[in-house]
């Protein structure tokens, strides 16, 4: 069964991390320059959060706010569960369509260890499907 740590030895850890200050427009320029689809925001390295492109598309377009005049802390999503790495792919795809979730931190203790997406959990999930079509194949043909 697979783990979360076997998508964060896949994909890394490494997370975009923006302070609560930071502009909405701001952190938009740096999602679109790393084609991310969100970024963390933390302080002190402490996690507090996560904004996401559903976070600005509701919480600012919608609303009519400014994007230069809205900190991200003003509009990034904080209420949300966790996984750590032991925790199963399947855990994670249950949990996240349970909550509507396209992201959710990895965490040890306080401690962030990475973000999981939903295009993670599909993507492990594809793969080891393909595993086991291979390994299924190779039995049939031995």
């Amino acid at each position: 069964m697979r783990k979360v740590s076997d998508v964060l030895r896949r994909k890394g850890n490494k997370v975009t991390t923006v302070l609560p200050s930071t502009s909405v427009i701001d952190a938009l320029h740096i999602m679109e320059n790393q084609n991310i689809g969100s970024v963390v925001v933390a302080e002190n390295e402490k996690f507090l959060g996560i904004m996401t492109e559903r976070d600005y598309s509701r919480k600012v377009i919608l609303k009519g706010r400014s994007s230069t005049d809205t900190t991200v802390g003003e509009i990034m999503s904080a209420d949300f569960p966790s996984v750590t790495e032991r925790d199963t792919i399947e855990h994670c795809m249950e949990l996240m369509s349970s909550k509507n979730l396209r992201y959710i931190p990895v965490m040890n203790g306080d401690k962030l260890n990475g973000i999981i997406s939903i295009n993670d959990v599909v993507t492990e999930t594809i793969l080891t499907q393909q595993e086991t079509i291979s390994h299924l194949h190779s039995y049939i043909h031995s």
